[in-house]
């Protein structure tokens, strides 16, 4: 089994979801992980929790900045806003936008912002971006979460040409996958059984983990429900919004 015993992760946006499942495999792995988030992780185990709200940037930048004044060897960023639900450009309010952009890419800016230089002193640190397919395709009802999600992807992408003492690699699912967040957005009784489940990053994110990403810097990864990765250069992700031509 692959040891983390001795490093400290961060996962914001790790209370549920992708960055849960991230989480706990940086946990079982040995890893000390802090998950940030608004609400406190159910059952959390070995996961300790700091409360952490990127719809308030000054709070969210003065908890952040305090954990980034430890040593700190991986980040991940997990934190999303979906929207209320999948809608036509002109039917989307612009509160609705700027929720999407507080959270999906001024929060990964301020997450950026209070942990590189932890990260640099790691030598190598890394940072785990949870990207989206719609970050390659766009999608139509989803015009907020993509264009914020293709940012979030660019800004992470610009910081890996600019870094030499940080490795940066995005993951994405290949599919749907059962949150949280989704079943919100879900009718009662709808089937799950063919979504992925946050676990399916367990493998990908323990083995980035160990690697300090090496030979993936810049990457972005599909990952699938059975927890294989490629490259989404070598293989683009299958849009979950378009309809088929």
């Amino acid at each position: 089994m692959t040891s983390l015993a001795g490093r400290r992760m961060i996962v914001v946006g790790g209370t549920t979801g992708i960055g849960r499942g991230i989480a706990d495999a940086w946990a079982a792995a040995g890893a000390d992980v802090v998950v940030c988030g608004r609400s406190r992780p159910a059952d959390p185990g070995r996961l300790r929790w700091e409360r952490v709200d990127l719809t308030e940037p000054d709070h969210a930048r003065d908890r952040l900045a305090a954990l980034g004044a430890g040593p700190v060897h991986a980040v991940c960023f997990s934190s999303v806003y979906y929207g209320e639900g999948r809608a036509d450009f002109r039917d989307v309010s612009i509160g609705e936008w700027r929720a999407q952009l507080a959270v999906n890419v001024t929060g990964l800016w301020i997450t950026l912002q209070a942990f590189l230089p932890a990260l640099r002193d790691a030598g190598p640190g890394l940072v785990v971006g949870v990207s989206s397919e719609v970050a390659f395709n766009a999608g139509p009802g989803r015009s907020g979460y993509a264009a914020s999600k293709a940012a979030a992807k660019t800004l992470l992408d610009s910081i890996a040409q600019e870094e030499d003492e940080v490795r940066v690699v995005q993951v994405l699912p290949a599919g749907m996958v059962d949150t949280p967040g989704i079943r919100r957005r879900r009718p009662v009784g709808f089937d799950y059984s063919s979504y992925m489940t946050p676990s399916c990053f367990a493998r990908v994110a323990t083995e980035l983990a160990a690697t300090s990403g090496e030979g993936r810097h810049g990457d972005s990864l599909v990952v699938d429900g059975d927890g294989g990765w490629w490259s989404a250069y070598d293989r683009p992700p299958v849009s979950q919004s378009r309809r088929p031509v």
